[in-house]
């Protein structure tokens, strides 16, 4: 009989108001923010639905910025609450800048919130926050930032940005769970979902009962069972980063975007999807297939070389197109970030697409990394 090696998850010692409040201060820093925190029960989907249909009443105009799958989504529940939606899109290849929001701004001075993604894992491109942060702020209007991708793979500054409702989830950076996720919510916030009459009560989704249940009441006692067992994989995420340091995690990810990019347009055969550098995530490089090669193919036949490395093809209508290589989190490393180069070139060979010899493109890759790393 084979031992079991399975770690110790049942009977654990019940998860008190004050480790779940521990907890919580640890992302709040983790998040640069002294506005309260709320760290809601599920995967983030949940904060970032709550955010908008708590903040967003019937009859206002928000704007929407779309980079990718999930400002597409974010347009869906805007317009289900009532909002009149102004869409400013870039295309997935790269990132929108502060003029568009502007220049939005400047049209539809009836604007009112905001919303925003800082990275796309799914397309591989990054928006800057503080420069559009800026523009809103100067604007007045609310602003919503899905920061789940890029919390500890790049800066995040909530409160310098006056980002008033922040969203991070422990699934990519941290290296943690996605069954937790956390929102800080601003003051300015606060009062306009506490002026809302369409915002949640009695809800899942209601950021109002956390507050008056949780927040209102010193955050003495928890408003339901916590789910503890993802509660503790986060604090353990949020301590693994400070035992690292902070500034440590940021600089892997920018090694191993840096060291992908180079890695591929030393290989030849494909090229990062996200044109410049500066648009590019630290969590995930997007590459474009060559063409009359289905990106599908591509991953299946690297997968078959090495099925331990963070590919995967693109999703939806991108598809045929992409290949996503990840690297957030643990797979922010130098060997990873080889190895994924590594079975990409096996999986063109395979494929019959010419390339250039391996071991040339690894030593590319791996200068680049030491470069990025030293700096």
């Amino acid at each position: 009989m084979t031992a079991n090696t399975a770690p110790d998850l049942l009977d654990l010692a019940p998860l008190g108001a004050d480790d779940f409040a521990r907890v919580e201060d640890k992302i709040a820093a983790l998040m640069r923010t002294r506005e309260t925190v709320v760290t809601m029960q599920g995967e983030a989907l949940l904060p970032l639905e709550a955010s908008i249909r708590s903040a967003v009443r019937p009859g206002s105009t928000a704007l929407n910025v779309v980079t990718g799958p999930y400002g597409e989504t974010f347009g869906g529940w805007l317009r289900s609450c009532g909002a009149d939606v102004v869409t400013v899109s870039a295309p997935f290849s790269g990132a929108v800048g502060p003029d568009a929001i502007a220049e939005a701004l400047r049209a539809h001075p009836e604007i009112d919130f905001v919303s925003l993604v800082h990275a796309e894992a799914a397309t591989g491109n990054t928006n800057p926050v503080a420069e559009i942060g800026r523009v809103v702020r100067e604007h007045g209007a609310l602003l919503m930032l899905d920061a789940v991708a890029s919390v500890a793979a790049e800066p995040l500054l909530t409160d310098e940005w006056g980002v008033d409702l922040c969203v991070i989830g422990g699934q990519k950076a941290m290296a943690g769970p996605a069954g937790v996720s956390t929102v800080s919510v601003s003051a300015r916030a606060w009062e306009r979902i506490e002026a809302n009459e369409q915002a949640p009560r009695r809800s899942y989704l209601s950021l109002l009962d956390w507050k008056e249940r949780w927040l209102d009441g010193g955050r003495a006692v928890l408003p339901h069972a916590p789910a503890q067992l993802e509660m503790l994989a986060l604090e353990q995420a949020a301590d693994r980063i400070e035992a690292d340091g902070l500034d440590t995690v940021i600089t892997r990810h920018r090694a191993a975007r840096g060291a992908t990019r180079t890695g591929i347009r030393a290989l030849g055969g494909l090229t990062p999807y996200v044109t410049l550098r500066a648009h590019a995530a630290p969590v995930a490089t997007t590459l474009r297939a060559p063409d009359g090669v289905d990106a599908r193919e591509i991953v299946a036949a690297a997968l078959a070389a090495d099925g331990s490395v963070p590919l995967q093809a693109g999703g939806g209508a991108l598809a045929k197109e992409m290949i996503r290589v990840n690297h957030y989190g643990r797979a922010a490393s130098r060997d990873t970030v080889l190895a994924s180069l590594t079975a990409l070139a096996a999986g063109l060979r395979t494929l019959g697409v010419a390339v250039a010899d391996t071991d040339e493109v690894l030593e590319a890759a791996g200068a680049e990394w030491d470069v990025v790393v030293s700096e």
